[in-house]
């Protein structure tokens, strides 16, 4: 059974430290630098963030300062992240997509004494800024090979180390003392949110916020320390933070690193993990890979696939049902040998469930993944909120809701639907920001922006947000998320933006899945030359005019989309089109392709 004697994240890396890594050999962390997965015991662990710790105290970091860190996900992060408020300091994460004037931005509103980064490529973006980052003190670089020789302010991340230990001499114990010091009041973190719109709020959360949410997942979800983490989505967002590293660390189970977003498949095989944070495109992603193959296969093996899935979706029906028949069990014995432990396998073959936030998971989905043998748990929340709000459980899910309020947290709804939270997890406030936390925080209540509702059995389900909410010329309103979720399950989109607030009807920007486009080419001897010729060609236009035919079926006349315009390059988080979390800016999109736009109405 876990632990939970902690109220701060320097009282977690006590129980790390000197609970779960009584044993020398304990693993606390894996990770692939070259070809094969590395293990990192709790004692090597210890040594690597304590020698930081005293080398950040050497270079004049006291509590209450802030160091950023821009990284991908690695050992490092983790390490620094420890160190930082470990001595009482409070850290400033970063995307590693942001772009150099945005580094610029966080650094002096956060007054950042120091930043931590992770490669040549994140140092050069700061080297660009740093004369107009006035309370910048020094980088450091945690790729050694990457690190200039004899430059003002800049260090190795292992010459800090050195450091460190150096400093940890003169100065014995001073890194225990200042762990013990740490108040749970105090501020832990300050994590900005990109927002689809204005300039970016630093979101002050402190070690009560996050420690509270972390304490209540592992009350409500049964975790222990056999389970596995693997570790794909930022770290620098609050969710995989949160959900994935503290929490995941806290049952003194395993935490893995995946190497990235595209190798994720086949570190799952390899590190064959029990438990994944993760977003629904990743879903959609192993769905669209899942059924491509049985459209690839013969008539014969696409109906023994499409049977034991409907085995697989009335053995789950009749166990969430509490009771399931003997021919029922009997028909899925085979259906499982022949085809679903095959499809569970892609993921490792160990998952106990999959935690999916960010965005929502459509019921298809859900139920598709439920069929094969992998619970899919949905929950919901904000990085406000430290971040989860509600969740589903692994033995009282309703696909299509984000669950019940987690312990101590508090949900009701606003008489205009709006959902307001109140709890442990609330944050402090925007940094610098106190009129924008007075239009969020009223009474101790977030105003999340997002609109819901209670299922008879009062479990949330969100209808969408508020300020995405259209208004069509016609009076209707629209709530775009649902509809564009239900139409990024096709095989053939990658993504979708729905347009028609205050326009006569609605229209789309479409992505397409070019790989599977292609592929629809290929098989029906469509030529072209390049991507941007291919959209153009009347057969691909046809198919994505049958395509949203074949899924608006069950949408309202005012719902569904009259037109649409197929675009050759997907919309990125470089190009200022999505956030670092992947939300669309809609105005921006709506600006940057409204000589697409303005066609579709013109007639």
């Amino acid at each position: 059974m876990s632990s939970t004697n902690f109220n701060t994240v320097p009282e977690l890396y006590k129980v790390l430290m000197y609970d779960y890594g009584k044993d020398s050999s304990a693993v606390m962390m894996q990770y692939k630098p070259d070809r094969e997965y590395v293990d990192i015991t709790y004692h090597q662990a210890k040594e690597e963030i304590e020698k930081l710790a005293y080398g950040l105290l050497s270079l004049g970091v006291k509590p209450d300062d802030k160091v950023a860190i821009i990284a991908e996900n690695r050992p490092e992060w983790i390490f620094s992240d420890f160190a930082i408020l470990g001595i009482g300091a409070i850290d400033v994460p970063l995307y590693p997509s942001l772009t150099a004037d945005r580094i610029e931005y966080i650094l002096n509103n956060s007054e950042s004494v120091g930043i931590v980064v992770s490669t040549g490529l994140q140092l050069n973006k700061v080297k660009k800024v740093m004369h107009e980052c006035p309370s910048l003190k020094f980088v450091i670089v945690m790729n050694e090979k990457d690190t200039p020789a004899n430059e003002d302010k800049i260090y190795s991340f292992k010459n800090v180390q050195e450091m460190g230990s150096t400093y940890r001499e003169s100065h014995p114990g001073e890194f225990d003392k200042l762990i013990e010091s740490c108040d749970e009041d105090s501020l832990c973190t300050i994590i900005y949110t990109s927002g689809t719109t204005g300039v970016e709020k630093g979101v002050m959360l402190s070690h009560k916020n996050i420690m509270s949410n972390v304490k209540a997942c592992l009350k409500e979800f049964e975790l222990t320390e056999k389970d596995t983490f693997l570790s794909f989505l930022p770290l620098c967002h609050i969710f995989e933070r949160m959900g994935g590293y503290y929490t995941g660390l806290a049952t003194g189970g395993k935490f893995a690193f995946a190497q990235s977003i595209e190798t994720t498949a086949q570190n799952l095989l390899e590190i064959k993990p029990t438990i994944m944070t993760a977003v629904p495109r990743l879903f959609e992603r192993i769905y669209s890979k899942v059924m491509k193959n049985v459209e690839a296969q013969p008539e014969k093996k696409q109906k023994i696939f499409h049977w034991a899935l409907g085995v697989g979706k009335q053995f789950a029906n009749e166990k969430r049902a509490g009771s399931v028949s003997l021919g029922t069990k009997l028909k899925h014995k085979i259906a499982d040998a022949v085809v679903l432990k095959k499809i569970r396998e892609k993921t490792g073959g160990n998952m106990r469930f999959f935690i999916s936030g960010g965005a929502a998971l459509s019921k298809d989905l859900g139920e598709f993944f439920e069929a094969v043998g992998i619970i899919i748990i949905e929950g919901y929340g904000l990085t406000e909120s430290s971040p989860v709000i509600t969740a589903n459980r692994f033995n009282n899910y309703k696909f299509g809701t984000v669950g019940f309020p987690l312990p101590g947290v508090e949900v009701r709804l606003t008489e205009e639907g709006e959902i307001i939270a109140k709890g442990p997890n609330i944050m402090k406030g925007y940094f610098k920001m106190p009129e924008e936390t007075e239009k969020t925080i009223k009474d101790g209540w977030l105003y999340t922006g997002d609109k819901g509702e209670f299922d008879e059995e009062g479990r949330l389900r969100i209808t969408d947000r508020i300020k995405h909410l259209f208004k069509t010329s016609g009076g209707k309103y629209v709530a775009p998320t649902p509809i564009e979720n239900m139409f990024l399950s096709s095989k053939f989109i990658e993504q979708f933006v729905l347009i028609g607030d205050k326009r006569m009807f609605l229209s789309a920007l479409i992505v397409p899945d070019f790989e599977s486009v292609k592929e629809y080419a290929d098989a029906h001897n469509i030529k072209y030359a390049d991507q941007s010729e291919l959209i153009g060609i009347k057969e691909i236009i046809d198919l994505f005019d049958k395509e949203l035919g074949k899924f608006q079926k069950s949408l309202a006349n005012y719902e569904r989309i009259r037109k649409f315009a197929l675009i050759d390059k997907p919309f990125t988080i470089e190009g200022g089109e999505i956030t670092p979390s992947m939300k669309l800016k809609r105005k921006v999109i709506e600006e940057r392709y409204s000589h697409l736009i303005e066609p579709l109405y013109q007639e």
